[in-house]
């Protein structure tokens, strides 16, 4: 029996979605019931509807989009600039797609791809009735989580707890290990019901309690405020995540290959059985990364014996739904509005590097960014360029560590841009309101695990 036609088969077959759609389907099905093939079927609903619709293409002209970049940059940094220049170029490309109605790049905005177009680190765009996979990127819900002690401790005994129990780079936790979580079992059940995560259960218990590589770490400081200890994690949904952007993107790109719209700027219907199933599954895969930065917290407190006083955390690599039915994907952007997820608690979380505070924010909402603030300090180049252009040197006074043993010194805080600007940036657009900072003892990153590439 042939599959019912749907509305992304109609996209794929050159229609342009509108309200006629649901009529174009129900006659399309029921042209196949009478015996049609999909392409007389196809070419029957031409032939009653009129000339064949042009393919959906990109706009002819970009829309503005808000630029908080471009007047905290040293004009003389020649890395700086070029950064800039692109970023843009990046961002006037990206805002010619067509669902999408507004964009905005952050103060610590830096380039993230080749292919014209690819959304920036510290980019935002909002699109009507469209999830776009590339947006959001592989690193799907990206995030930050923070655990306040009531009791301060040796820090030393607590990194080394905390390297001792976390887990970077290659490798895997065992099943009976997992299982031990209760609340995650009952997650994975629910999977097999989304086509989109189905199958993805063991890649989801493997990775549980794992931290990844790059620009993830485990952070240990103090308040500011009140010199309490504060543990941070910064991680995202791991490889559970990347398969789940994979069937995303795959699937939005059939839909759209009949179209001129290029492969990384591929969307997915909101409103139909498919795009409502990767919303799902979308809040599935954020549900998972919430409990794998507290399942880490948690098991470090158990160890040490502290109690915890204060948790929260907040997502920066994901997709939002706002009031005005419009769906924000953050690249990078910490968001900074009102019930921006079910679980915010008014405050987020921005760090800069290993060896600088990490910023604790309530909410600004300012508009024309969108309601969202940077994630970071950001990059004016790749790791590959900063390697060949800098030798970096080792920040002094900070316990830092790389659990592979070996430094990537990628990550030294050389790398990044000036924390300065970023947070003249915030302050100055008002983009968040800086309440606290948790001051750096050391961290913990995934260190160079020699898979051929920096």
């Amino acid at each position: 029996m042939t599959d019912k036609i749907n509305g992304h088969d109609l996209i794929a077959a050159g229609f342009t979605p509108g309200p006629q759609f649901p009529q174009m389907i129900d006659l399309a099905n029921q042209l196949i019931g009478d015996g049609h093939s999909r392409e007389g079927a196809f070419a029957e609903i031409r032939e009653q509807i009129g000339p064949e619709p042009e393919p959906i293409a990109l706009r002819t002209n970009n829309l503005p989009f808000g630029d908080f970049l471009g007047n905290f940059i040293d004009r003389t940094n020649g890395f700086e600039t070029t950064n800039y220049r692109k970023v843009v170029e990046h961002m006037d490309a990206l805002m010619r797609v067509p669902v999408i109605r507004a964009g905005a790049i952050m103060p610590d905005a830096c380039v993230a791809g080749t292919a014209m177009g690819t959304i920036p680190v510290g980019g935002v765009v909002a699109a009507e009735n469209a999830i776009l996979p590339d947006m959001h990127s592989s690193d799907v819900c990206c995030s930050m989580a923070v655990t306040i002690f009531k009791r301060n401790d040796d820090p030393k005994k607590v990194l080394d707890t905390a390297q001792a129990i976390t887990h970077f780079g290659p490798g895997k936790r065992a099943k009976s290990f997992v299982r031990q979580h209760k609340d995650l079992g009952q997650l994975l059940s629910t999977f097999g019901d989304n086509s989109f995560l189905s199958g993805l259960e063991g890649k989801a218990e493997e990775h549980f309690m794992t931290q990844g590589d790059g620009n993830h770490f485990l952070f240990l400081g103090h308040l500011e405020s009140t010199g309490q200890m504060a543990m941070v994690t910064h991680h995202g949904s791991r490889g559970l995540g990347a398969q789940l952007f994979k069937r995303g993107r795959q699937f939005a790109q059939r839909s759209l290959r009949n179209s001129r719209i290029p492969k990384h700027q591929a969307w997915i219907v909101a409103d139909t059985a498919e795009g409502q199933a990767y919303w799902d599954a979308l809040q599935k895969v954020r549900l998972w990364t919430k409990m794998n930065h507290f399942a880490i917290h948690n098991a470090i407190a158990r160890k040490i014996g502290n109690a915890v006083d204060t948790q929260f955390w907040n997502e920066h690599n994901f997709v939002f739904q706002r009031a005005d039915g419009l769906f924000y994907h953050g690249k990078g952007a910490t968001p900074s509005f009102k019930g921006f997820s079910p679980d915010d608690t008014g405050l987020t979380l921005i760090p800069m590097n290993m060896a600088s505070p990490i910023l604790i924010a309530s909410h600004a909402d300012n508009i024309n960014a969108l309601g969202f603030a940077p994630h970071g300090a950001g990059r004016n180049m790749s790791r590959t360029q900063f390697l060949k252009n800098y030798d970096p040197e080792p920040p002094e006074g900070i316990d830092y560590r790389f659990y592979s043993g070996v430094p990537d010194y990628s990550e030294l805080p050389e790398a990044y841009k000036d924390q300065r600007s970023v947070i003249r940036g915030i302050k100055h657009a008002k983009l968040a309101n800086v309440v606290d900072r948790i001051m750096p003892y050391g961290s913990i990153m995934g260190g160079e695990f020699r898979w051929g590439r920096p």
